[in-house]
């Protein structure tokens, strides 16, 4: 992972102050001089003006129902950042992303590695979701969502053919998507493709970890059966 997040993800500091001392040379790797954005590993020996920084903190593993308006970011400059508002006693961050538009699930975690591990299965991975739309939807966008969707990539500044997915409809505006992909806005984006409006947007499973009954707004750490499964299928 990126130096600066693994400092941060032992408590030591924030991201920023990790890339202040970076540049001001109190940061070595192995006992070489570190520089920002470089990239360190489990087995990886780092240490601020020469002390070793390490986890030594529990392991932290929570399940959130992000509320509509709260961004999923560390910025603690944010008002509205998920960190402070969970406000947990360890130095937590999001595992990916959920738009401040969609309410859901998150996962937030204090293991740099797990974070590494889920994002690099970002296209492999299932994430489920419950869509309102403003239009009824038909046959013909059943397929077109399933088959893929042609939509603006604003990473690569290109058009992107999403990847097929799975479509379960509820009711003729409610439908269920099943995603192996993340792309920026994807789901509202392939639905005004298609000629619909999202209405609203919820989160219910990532991997194994389901939404359930957790009350919207709160939070839970992962159970010991939720979070082997997890790892089981990052192995």
């Amino acid at each position: 992972m990126r130096i600066n997040v693994y400092i941060s993800s032992t408590g030591f500091c924030s991201r920023r102050d990790a890339d202040r001392f970076i540049a001001a040379g109190r940061v070595a790797v192995n006992g070489v001089k570190a520089v920002i954005g470089m990239d360190v590993g489990a087995s990886d020996r780092v240490t601020v003006d020469g002390k070793p920084v390490k986890h030594e903190r529990p392991t932290i593993y929570i399940a959130c129902h992000k509320p509509l308006g709260v961004e999923s970011t560390t910025d603690e400059s944010k008002t509205n950042n998920i960190v402070s508002y969970i406000h947990h006693q360890e130095r937590i961050f999001p595992i990916g992303r959920l738009d401040k538009d969609t309410s859901g699930l998150i996962l937030l975690t204090n293991d740099g590695q797990i974070v590494n591990r889920i994002l690099r299965a970002e296209n492999a991975h299932e994430k489920e979701y419950v869509v309102e739309v403003d239009v009824p939807i038909d046959d013909a966008f059943v397929h077109a969502m399933e088959a893929g969707v042609v939509i603006y990539n604003p990473v690569r500044h290109e058009q992107t053919r999403t990847r097929p997915c799975k479509l379960i409809p509820i009711d003729g505006t409610t439908f269920r998507l099943v995603l192996t992909q993340g792309l920026n806005l994807q789901i509202r984006r392939m639905c005004d493709a298609l000629g619909r409006h999202v209405v609203s947007l919820r989160r219910i499973r990532i991997m194994n970890v389901n939404l359930g009954s957790l009350p919207y707004g709160d939070w839970r750490n992962l159970t010991r059966a939720e979070l082997d499964g997890l790892m089981k299928m990052l192995a």
